[in-house]
C-alpha cells in the first residue's frame, strides 16, 4: 500500500514527516486552500527532501505553464490535478515527464466512463469525497463503490481518512487500489501534520 501524506506547510512537520519515508510528499499549490504553501516553505526544504520520496504539487485549473514553473522551482516530480483539468491538459504534464495524478470527486456514484479519455495520460487517479472544496473535505465516501473498477489506472483514496480506519484499510482488497492519501485526519492545525500519529497508520498499513 502506496502512503501519500498531502498538504505540508509547516517546516518543522515536513522535516518529522520525511523521517518516516512516506511514498509521496504532497504540495498544495491553490491559493484557496488552507494548506496552500504560499511562502510558508522554502523551496529547498522541498527539493532537498530524500530523493526516494515522491515530490507532489497539488494544482485546481491552473495553467500547464504555471504547473511547470512551480514544479521546476520546487523540485516537484509529480503532479496532482484537483480541479477540472482536460485529459489534454494531463498529456502536456505527461510529456513534461511529470508523473500524473489526476483527482476525481466521488458522490453517490462514480461514472467510470467519463474517466476514460484521461486513462493514456495518468499514471494514478485519486478518488476523493464530493464537498464544497475541490478537496480537503475532512469526509469518507463509500469505498465500495469502486467495487467494479476495471481500468489500468491504479488509484489512492482520499477524504477523511485518520488513524480510525487504518485496520480497514490494511485489509481492503479493492481492483485497483494502489494506496491512500492522508491530510486532514492527521493535523494538529490546517497543514501541519501529527508525525507521531502517521507513523502509527504507517506501521499498520505496511504491516499489512
Amino acid at each position: 500500500m502506496l502512503v501519500k501524506v498531502c498538504g505540508m506547510r509547516d517546516a518543522t512537520a515536513l522535516t518529522d514527516v520525511a523521517k518516516l519515508e512516506p511514498d509521496f510528499l504532497g504540495f498544495i499549490f491553490a491559493p484557496k486552500s488552507p494548506r496552500f504553501v504560499g511562502e510558508a516553505l522554502a523551496a529547498e526544504q522541498v527539493r532537498t527532501l530524500p530523493p526516494n520520496i515522491w515530490k507532489v504539487g497539488v494544482f485546481v485549473n491552473e495553467s500547464t505553464e504555471n504547473i511547470l514553473a512551480t514544479a521546476h522551482r520546487y523540485g516537484l516530480a509529480a503532479v496532482q490535478l484537483h480541479g477540472q483539468e482536460t485529459p489534454a491538459q494531463c498529456e502536456e504534464l505527461n510529456e513534461a515527464g511529470l508523473l500524473v495524478m489526476k483527482a476525481f470527486s466521488v458522490g453517490e456514484k462514480v461514472d467510470f466512463d467519463a474517466l476514460l479519455p484521461y486513462v493514456p495520460y495518468c499514471d494514478f487517479f485519486l478518488f476523493d469525497t464530493k464537498g464544497a472544496a475541490p478537496g480537503g473535505n475532512g469526509a469518507t465516501f463509500n469505498w465500495n463503490l469502486l467495487s467494479t473498477y476495471n481500468l489500468p489506472v491504479p488509484y489512492f483514496l482520499a477524504g477523511g481518512l485518520g488513524l480510525e480506519h487504518a485496520a480497514e484499510l490494511s485489509a481492503l482488497n479493492l481492483p485497483g487500489l494502489a494506496g491512500v492519501d492522508l491530510n486532514s485526519g492527521f493535523e494538529t492545525a490546517p497543514g501541519v501534520k501529527d508525525a507521531g500519529r502517521v507513523a502509527e497508520m504507517l506501521k499498520v498499513l505496511r504491516a499489512a
